[in-house]
């Protein structure tokens, strides 16, 4: 079957690698345009560019994939099947319709949960000990496509939204290669209609949720650290209004009788919050414009005592 690949980000790399790997036909890959990045706002390449690149592969980066101009360009590379992975953008019902074998599409959850843009970050938000991988054929909604197939991985405790995005990234790209193997030509394969009641939603994160409230159990803070891990990071304020960003904790059961927010230091070298249900022992934490350092750095390098306090939200 002649290929056409649609991915940016660094989920879909493992899909676009398995395919190489296993010598498909990839008649071209259409990625998102280079964008600024860094302090210096350089253009920079997305992951799949570079990828599809190394490889001598075609590399197409439309701004809008419905521009008629572009749709006449893959009117011409006619692909049999389409198969997308984080591309980005929506694809018109033109370009859906086109491949006579369907448009696949690999989504990160186990549909229909997690409908949306970010299911990997909300399953480890809402404290999801179980997620996985479905290919579905892509119609014109968000994720409501028919399933083709899934599979499932346990979430680990430690898992945060870098672990997990890697781990489901490859499950995709095998459980992909599987399915390309094994299609007839010329039709989509056997698909079945998601069930809608079940749906649940997964919008792209904003800055504002990373905010840690600490009036919450300290089960939900970790969560939240865990599954804002990669953007925008779990974080709370210090001093005076010193942002700091969690970036790995561990709950504790233990409860202790002080104000939610309150920091305690215990045996010198480990840092303690109270919550508003057990305790959360920080490990790691990045001052605004600092490098990560270790809880010990932190406590030494600020002179840190016992009893001072996290702002949450409300206090603000």
């Amino acid at each position: 079957m002649r290929i056409l690949f649609m991915g940016t980000s660094e989920f879909a790399l493992p899909a676009l690698a398995e395919l190489i790997t296993h010598k498909f036909e990839i008649i071209g890959v259409v990625t998102q345009p280079d964008r600024p990045s860094g302090r210096g706002k350089h253009l920079n390449p997305p992951p799949v560019k570079i990828a599809a690149t190394a490889h001598n592969l075609p590399v197409y980066q439309p701004e809008k994939v419905r521009k008629p101009d572009f749709i006449r360009v893959l009117e011409r590379l006619a692909p049999d099947v389409i198969v997308v992975a984080a591309f980005g953008q929506l694809l018109p019902q033109t370009v859906l319709d086109m491949p006579p074998c369907g448009t696949i599409n690999l989504h990160p959850s186990l549909l229909p949960k997690y409908r949306g843009a970010a299911p990997i970050q909300w399953a480890l938000i809402n404290g999801e000990t179980q997620t996985g991988v479905t290919l579905m054929l892509l119609n014109a909604g968000e994720d409501t496509g028919d399933i083709i197939s899934t599979s499932s991985i346990r979430i680990r405790n430690e898992d945060n939204a870098c672990t997990l995005t890697e781990q489901l990234a490859q499950l995709g790209a095998n459980q992909l290669v599987r399915l390309l193997s094994e299609m007839p030509e010329g039709a989509p394969p056997p698909a079945t209609p998601q069930n809608n009641a079940e749906a649940t939603h997964a919008p792209r994160l904003t800055k504002e949720i990373g905010h840690i409230d600490w009036n919450q159990p300290a089960t939900t803070i970790h969560n939240l650290v865990r599954g804002t891990a990669i953007w925008p990071g779990a974080y709370t304020f210090f001093r005076n209004n010193l942002r700091l960003k969690i970036v790995s904790c561990q709950p504790l059961s233990q409860t202790i009788a002080v104000p939610a927010g309150t920091l305690k230091i215990i045996e010198k070298r480990k840092l303690l919050v109270a919550t508003a249900d057990g305790t959360l022992q920080l490990l790691k934490i990045q001052p605004a414009t600092k490098k990560i350092m270790e809880v010990s750095d932190f406590i030494n390098g600020y002179q840190l005592q016992t009893d001072e306090q996290l702002l949450t939200p409300t206090s603000l």
